[in-house]
C-alpha cells in the first residue's frame, strides 16, 4: 500500500510504467468523480441532457461497453483456465483482475447515472420484479462479479487447477454466460425500440464482447511491460511475437464486422418506423470513423505478415479497436431510442441528444476507476503470474 501512496503523491520519485498509469488514472478519478458527485449533488438528473425522449445516455452506453469487455476477458482469460490453450496461460491472471476492474468501472458508471444506487438496498426486497430481465441481469452479474473474485484469489495463491479453483473458474464462466444473456434479453425484448428488438442480440453482444476483451487484453498486457515485447517474460513473448493473438484477434474482429455489416445493411433495408436511425449512422462521421479506422484497419493489421507481430501495430490495432467498440455501443444504445415512441406534429423525426459535461464526468469516471484498479492489481498482485504446473 505504500508503494501505491508513493506512486501518487510522489511523482518526482522513479516510477514504473504502472506508477505512472496508477497516478494519472488517480488524479483523473478524483477530478471526473468529484465534478460527478458536485453535478448530482446540486442539480441531482437535471444535469443530465436525457429525458423522456432518450432516458438511456452516454453512462448507459459505457456501462454497456464495460461490462461486456469484461465478459471478454473472462473469455480470454478461459482459453487456458478452462479450456487447455496454454498459449493464452501468461495473461490468464491478468485478464481475470481486469474482468474485475471492468465489471467495478461499469458498474459505477451505471450507479452514478441511476443517482440514488442505494435506494435498490431496500427497494429491492420489497419489491422485487421477477419477471423483468433487469433483475436477473443484476442478480447473475453481482454473482458474476463475486466467482470471479474468488477464482482471481485462487490464481493468487498459486492454487490454478485444484477442484475449488476449477469449479470456480467453471461457476464464473458459466455466470458471466448467463448474465451476458439477460443483458442481451433487456435490450432485445423492447419491441417499441426497433433498433434493440432482436432474439439474436445476445449473439450480437457475444461477439462484441469478445472483440473488446480481446483488445483490453492486448493493450494491458503492453502497458504492465512499458509497450516493449522484450520487456516480457518468455512465455508471454513468445505470444506476442507468435502467430496465436493475432490469429485470434483478427478472427474475432473479422467476425465482429460481419456482424456490424449484417445488422446495417437489414436496417437500411427494412422499410418500417424506427429503422431510418441505420441511415443516421451512415450520415456519421464518428460512426463511419470507429467502423474503417477502428475495426477495419485493425483487422487488415492483424492479417498482415508484415504487421502483425509488431509491437507497435498490436498496441495501435487495440486502441482503436477499444475506442471504436465504445463509440459502436454509443450509438447502439443512444440510437435506439432516437426514434419518438409516440408520433406528432410537436415530436421531431429524430430525437436530439448531446452528453452534458456531467454525464461526461460519470463516464470517465467508471473509465478512471478501471484504470485505477488494474494499476493497483499490477502493484499488490504480480499479474504476470502464470500456472508452472499441476497443484
Amino acid at each position: 500500500m505504500q508503494n501505491i501512496i508513493q506512486a501518487v503523491f510522489s511523482p518526482g520519485a522513479a516510477q514504473t510504467p504502472i506508477d505512472r498509469v496508477l497516478r494519472f488514472s488517480a488524479i483523473g478519478l478524483a477530478l471526473t468523480l468529484g465534478t460527478a458527485l458536485a453535478f448530482l449533488t446540486f442539480s441531482g438528473h437535471g444535469a443530465f441532457n436525457t429525458g423522456s425522449g432518450v432516458p438511456w445516455g452516454l453512462p448507459v452506453s459505457m456501462y454497456l461497453f464495460l461490462v461486456l469487455a469484461a465478459t471478454g476477458l473472462t473469455f480470454v482469460a478461459a482459453l487456458s483456465i478452462l479450456f487447455g490453450f496454454q498459449d493464452f496461460a501468461p495473461v490468464a491472471k491478468r485478464c481475470t483482475w481486469l474482468s474485475v476492474a471492468a465489471l467495478i468501472g461499469g458498474f459505477t458508471a451505471l450507479g452514478l447515472e441511476i443517482g440514488h444506487p442505494f435506494r435498490m438496498i431496500w427497494t429491492l426486497p420489497s419489491g422485487m420484479q421477477y419477471v423483468s430481465p433487469m433483475f436477473w441481469m443484476g442478480l447473475f452479474y453481482t454473482l458474476y462479479l463475486v466467482l470471479l473474485i474468488g477464482k482471481f484469489q485462487r490464481i493468487h495463491a498459486g492454487d490454478w487447477h485444484s477442484p475449488l479453483s476449477h469449479a470456480l473458474g467453471l461457476a464464473s464462466f458459466v455466470s458471466v454466460v448467463i448474465a451476458h444473456s439477460t443483458l442481451g434479453l433487456v435490450f432485445g425484448m423492447m419491441t417499441m425500440r426497433p433498433l434493440w428488438y432482436d432474439g439474436l442480440i445476445s449473439i450480437y453482444f457475444l461477439v462484441m464482447a469478445a472483440v473488446s476483451g480481446g483488445a483490453f487484453a492486448v493493450l494491458f498486457t503492453y502497458v504492465a511491460h512499458d509497450f516493449k515485447q522484450e520487456n516480457m517474460p518468455k512465455a508471454l513473448r513468445a505470444l506476442a511475437t507468435g502467430t496465436a493473438l493475432p490469429k485470434v484477434f483478427a478472427t474475432i474482429i473479422g467476425i465482429g464486422i460481419m456482424m456490424i455489416v449484417d445488422r446495417t445493411i437489414t436496417g437500411l433495408w427494412v422499410n418500417l418506423d424506427g429503422f431510418q436511425v441505420y441511415q443516421e449512422l451512415l450520415r456519421s462521421p464518428l460512426w463511419q470513423l470507429a467502423f474503417w479506422l477502428g475495426l477495419v484497419v485493425p483487422f487488415v493489421v492483424m492479417v498482415m505478415p508484415s504487421t502483425q507481430r509488431q509491437a507497435k501495430w498490436q498496441i495501435r490495432a487495440s486502441v482503436l479497436v477499444i475506442l471504436a467498440m465504445a463509440i459502436v455501443f454509443y450509438y447502439y444504445v443512444v440510437g435506439g431510442q432516437r426514434v419518438p415512441m409516440f408520433k406528432g406534429a410537436w415530436e421531431p423525426d429524430l430525437v436530439p441528444y448531446t452528453p452534458s459535461l456531467a454525464e461526461w464526468a460519470v463516464t470517465l469516471a467508471g473509465v478512471f476507476l478501471v484504470f485505477t484498479i488494474y494499476a493497483i492489481g499490477e502493484k499488490l498482485f504480480n499479474l504476470a503470474d502464470a500456472p508452472g504446473g499441476k497443484d
